[in-house]
């Protein structure tokens, strides 16, 4: 069994969806199963239907949740330190381009949303910062064509 890299919240909200699946949507969708059959024909009753398909993507989102809880290498970031890239590291970088600066915190696949700032360890931006230091440079392949950062700060939170 491979072990995947996370953080300690990232941890947390994955626990926190499987136990709100469990303890509130699994119910949920029993009692609108139940409540659907009452309405008669099966066959020709889309409530239960819908139902029956909600149940399953609830049912396969616990298996996939408990799969990646199981497998989780869960790292704290706060007993992390240095000033090289590694994972868990917040990392101020520069677009050399621009002079646009963007703040990543290189985190989990499963944990990643680049929106917020955290930056999947696959990513090919967080594979080139990953062993870099403070004013280092990298260039990644970016859909837009080569792009290149230079690495201002590197913190552990």
């Amino acid at each position: 069994m491979q072990k995947v890299p996370m953080t300690a919240a990232g941890y947390g909200r994955l626990d926190a969806e499987l136990r709100h699946l469990k303890s509130v949507e699994r119910p949920a969708v029993i009692r609108a199963i139940a409540e659907a059959r009452q309405h008669g024909d099966l066959a020709e009753n889309a409530e239960y239907h819908a139902a029956k398909e909600r149940q399953g993507f609830i049912e396969a989102r616990v298996l996939e949740l408990e799969d990646k809880l199981r497998r989780a290498e869960v790292i704290d970031v706060t007993h992390l330190s240095g000033e090289q890239v590694k994972f868990g590291a917040t990392v101020v970088v520069v677009d050399e381009d621009t002079d646009e600066e963007t703040t990543y915190q290189i985190v989990g696949a499963d944990e990643s949303d680049i929106k917020a700032g955290l930056l999947s360890i696959t990513s090919p931006l967080a594979r080139a910062l990953i062993g870099k230091s403070i004013g280092d440079s990298i260039e990644v392949s970016a859909p837009s064509g080569m792009k290149s950062y230079e690495i201002l700060s590197v913190a552990f939170k």
